[in-house]
């Protein structure tokens, strides 16, 4: 499906939220050596966990609302929330204040209204893709996420950690109009048979409002397919996530200088700060270059094939990375993890959408963002965790993770297989 053959409403999402990332990469890696650097690994990692916490809640709320209230609302709310939390960070970060603990906060909140936007997004896309498309209008965004990837990291290390709040403060204002320009053109897509089916609980008590939600995750829990698929994807996150969390503290500790280009007597030499935004840079050029043809290869394979293999490699991909000492073997490390990343991207939202009933689309892709909300809380632990056992045993721990969640995707798959087949027989 072209890009010129999509809905309006996913043409300006694709170009503003594109916008948004350039400015959130150029400063969002480099968080986790601020953080350190304000509040110590310990209470960073505690910290992040405690945000994440909260995100968590947003996501599962965000859902719920985004069925409620609509898509559209929710994503104009959430973006003004982020303007709003980036803004608090930015003046909390300038001369003027200098106050870290209240630029948490405004992190904190920001975080949380993005994890409100998430679902509605991703569900809006469900409401106008066919579901022969879906993979691709995914990959799509996914590519275009991180040709931001490509860009950002390499500004953040020449100007954000000398002069954070400029960053923080253009990341408030690409928010609020990204928030204005949605408000003026998104057009609401939520489905008429769950708006109708929203209304008939109007005027019911807020207690029962909150109870009714709650039954509605209850029966997602109780989708044992959907289960193990979120279990593997949290403890498949703690790979891909280190990316901005442990990646950075550990180049910046472990590499002076490593060099980058020689001829003869010369050569060009990089710290570990600015290898990292050179190494995300090259995870977002592999994305952006390769997303969509690596999508469509996955296409001819199984769904099975694509999981598991996907999550061996980001074991592959992270241990190796672990090992590593010089910028060319930090590169081959990343091209491994990034083949895993695209062979994940497209196929799970589209598997997610493939298991959601219509009227609970919104609240499938909070639960399956869970994912990455409930992964996010767990990963900055490895910040403290490589002050008790070391980098060579973090890395280790984060591989066998990443083969635990291969097994588990096996399971499931058998599981789904096992379902599949009565009404396939039926047909």
């Amino acid at each position: 499906m072209k890009i010129k053959d999509w809905d309006l409403n996913l043409k300006i999402r694709l170009g503003g939220e594109a916008a948004f990332n350039v400015i959130f990469w150029t400063f969002f890696p480099f968080l986790s050596i601020y953080f350190s650097e304000q509040f110590g690994k310990g209470w960073t990692g505690t910290l992040l966990v405690l945000s994440q916490l909260l995100s968590v809640c947003a996501n599962l709320l965000g859902g719920y609302c985004a069925d409620k209230f609509g898509r559209k609302r929710m994503m104009v709310l959430a973006a003004f929330g982020q303007a709003l939390g980036y803004g608090l960070f930015s003046l909390a970060a300038s001369p003027l204040l200098s106050m870290p603990a209240l630029g948490f906060i405004g992190f904190s909140a920001a975080s949380f209204c993005g994890a409100i936007y998430w679902p509605s997004s991703q569900a809006m896309v469900s409401d106008v893709v066919d579901e022969k498309h879906q993979a691709s209008v995914f990959a799509i965004f996914y590519t275009a996420a991180n040709v931001a990837v490509v860009i950002g990291p390499l500004i953040g290390s020449l100007t954000y950690t000398e002069n954070p709040y400029p960053v923080l403060a253009a990341a408030a204002v690409i928010c609020a109009t990204l928030a204005l320009v949605m408000n003026a053109r998104l057009q609401e897509t939520r489905p008429a048979k769950v708006a109708e089916r929203m209304r008939a609980k109007d005027g019911q008590p807020w207690y029962r409002a909150i109870g009714a939600q709650l039954g509605d995750y209850r029966v997602i829990a109780t989708d044992r397919v959907f289960l193990l698929f979120t279990i593997a994807g949290i403890l498949l996150s703690q790979t891909f996530m280190q990316l901005d969390l442990l990646f950075p503290v550990f180049l910046k500790e472990t590499v002076q200088l490593s060099t980058f280009f020689s001829f003869g007597d010369w050569d060009l030499q990089v710290t570990g700060q600015q290898l990292f935004g050179i190494i995300v840079s090259e995870n977002g050029l592999f994305v952006a270059l390769f997303t969509v043809v690596i999508t469509k290869w996955m296409t001819s394979f199984r769904d099975r094939y694509v999981f598991i293999g996907g999550a061996v490699l980001y074991a592959v991909g992270i241990y190796m990375f672990g090992l590593m000492s010089s910028i060319w073997g930090f590169t081959l490390a990343i091209a491994v993890f990034t083949v895993a990343e695209l062979m994940s991207a497209g196929p799970q939202q589209a598997f997610v959408s493939r298991m959601a009933p219509e009227h609970m689309r919104g609240q499938y892709f909070a639960a399956a963002s869970l994912r990455y909300t409930v992964g996010r809380t767990i990963a900055p632990l490895t910040i403290p965790l490589t002050t008790w056992i070391g980098f060579p045993w973090t890395f280790g721990l984060l591989a066998l993770l990443a083969i635990a969640s291969a097994f588990i995707y096996n399971v499931m798959f058998n599981r789904f297989d096992r379902q599949a087949a009565p009404i396939n027989e039926a047909a």
